[in-house]
């Protein structure tokens, strides 16, 4: 079983030398199974493993029970181990959301506080989830009953990222058979049994019925589809953004025109879905019906909208489309009062652009002049970056002295147009700002001779889109 696991990591790529591994670990028998997959596979190569357990506030002794498990079992491994702990029941109610939708948002905080804490240490992050190939057989099922794309078919891949999935090349019988052979303690979560939930009724009742009536290896079929499914979807994501390339970016839009009305339907649909997604800065609340509406503008007469969510209109103009962030009566955009944080590995769509974002050792390289790729002192960023555009208060330090400057004034100084001064981007650390996107630096963060590693940033379309 283990060198099914080891030639499932190896053949994704899921795991580096010197990589830092936080594995997700319930105490339920896929975590505790992958937990000695990593374990006996961090004795091949060499990788930091660490273990991060979150207590819901759900289940009561039974909670407490899990939790004492994992703890043991990172004890007698000597495997760092940290709990977070979150009253779900009462977050789910203060954000109006179900306890499932409270529990995943709650396990997002805690791998990334997590991820937070490991930035400083050498070595991408990785972040092991013990989902297993039923896992991925109830979700596509899940998906195609409510409607999905081919998105959906391939929500669980074995790499999305920096989340990694060791074991989701197996069965769950063959992980419970693993666990009894090995004689590893793993603990039932009682939640699991209960058919109040839509995912487990279709693993007590559907699934069962598939494999029993239909064929066996239904899941095993399901999990090679998946795997098509994800190609098929990364073929076309790249077409789409190939359309979307060609299309005209203007302010706080895009004019979709004679390149986007000569590409093929399904690659209209997926560069919509990324013009979305760049505009809004997510994709949640976007649906295929959003996009047939735009698409169906193309044969409406000039004039026509369509109102999208996040301010987002869809007009039918002289010789296209327009699809924009709608503007107030004052000019502006509610993505003004919007701030998004910047990863400190990785990429960031928001209705500014898009930022690419890596960390790298200094050694003495030639630092980069381009316009919109800046390098920064990475050991002097002590505070959360986030981008945004400017507020009162905003300052930058602009001489090696310390002196600083409003940023409303340096604007000025720099002769930044009035018309675009309340849109640019900027990288900020609260009220210091970093980077006006286009523009200057700060002084405080420059690359010098004792600098150690370096921050890069590099922008692309939004308001200064050449």
């Amino acid at each position: 079983m283990y060198q099914r696991v080891r030639a499932y990591i190896i053949e994704n790529k899921m795991i580096l030398p010197g990589d830092q591994v936080i594995a997700g670990v319930s105490g339920g028998g896929d975590s505790i199974a992958m937990l000695d997959f990593l374990c006996r596979y961090a004795g091949e190569i060499s990788f930091s493993l660490q273990v991060i357990h979150v207590n819901h506030g759900i289940r009561g002794a039974e909670a407490k029970r899990d939790c004492h498990l994992v703890q043991e079992t990172c004890r007698k491994r000597n495997i760092s181990c940290r709990v977070y702990s979150y009253p779900v029941p009462e977050l789910a109610k203060k954000w109006k959301m179900g306890l499932e939708e409270a529990g995943r948002t709650v396990r997002r905080q805690a791998l990334l506080e997590e991820k937070k804490r490991l930035e400083e240490k050498p070595g991408r992050i990785r972040v092991a989830l013990a989902h297993n190939q039923d896992d991925l057989a109830e979700t596509m099922l899940h998906h195609l009953a409510r409607g999905t794309g081919i998105r959906g078919l391939c929500a669980m891949r074995p790499v999305s990222g920096e989340i990694i999935r060791p074991v989701l090349c197996l069965r769950k019988k063959e992980i419970v058979n693993y666990l009894e052979e090995e004689k590893i303690s793993y603990m039932i979560d009682s939640s699991n049994l209960s058919d109040a939930y839509t995912r487990n009724r279709i693993r007590h009742h559907i699934l069962p019925l598939l494999e029993q009536e239909i064929n066996p290896g239904a899941s095993s079929h399901m999990a090679q589809t998946a795997y098509v499914a994800a190609q098929a979807e990364d073929y076309l994501s790249r077409k789409g953004e190939e359309v979307l390339q060609g299309c005209t970016r203007q302010g706080n839009g895009y004019f979709l025109g004679d390149f986007f009305a000569a590409a093929e339907p399904i690659e209209k649909a997926y560069a919509l879905q990324r013009a979305l997604e760049v505009l809004a800065g997510r994709r949640k609340d976007f649906t295929a019906l959003h996009v047939q509406k735009i698409l169906d503008l193309e044969h409406m007469q000039t004039g026509r909208r369509i109102q999208l969510p996040y301010g987002i209109l869809a007009e039918k103009t002289y010789g296209g489309i327009f699809l924009h962030k709608e503007v107030d009566k004052k000019g502006t955009t509610d993505k003004e009062e919007e701030s998004f944080v910047l990863p400190m590995e990785g990429e960031l769509s928001c209705p500014y652009g898009t930022f690419s974002v890596r960390i790298f050792p200094w050694e003495n390289q030639k630092i980069e002049e381009k316009k919109y790729t800046k390098w920064l002192d990475y050991d002097r960023i002590k505070n959360e970056l986030s981008v945004r555009t400017r507020k009162t208060g905003d300052f930058m330090v602009v001489d090696q002295k310390g002196s600083c400057k409003k940023v409303s004034r340096i604007m000025i100084d720099d002769k930044i147009p009035g018309r675009i001064r309340g849109e640019l981007p900027l990288v900020a650390a609260g009220s210091e700002i970093l980077w006006i996107v286009g523009g200057r630096i700060n002084e405080s963060f420059k690359v010098t001779p004792r600098t150690g590693r370096v921050l890069e940033l590099k922008y692309e379309g939004g308001i200064i889109h050449e």
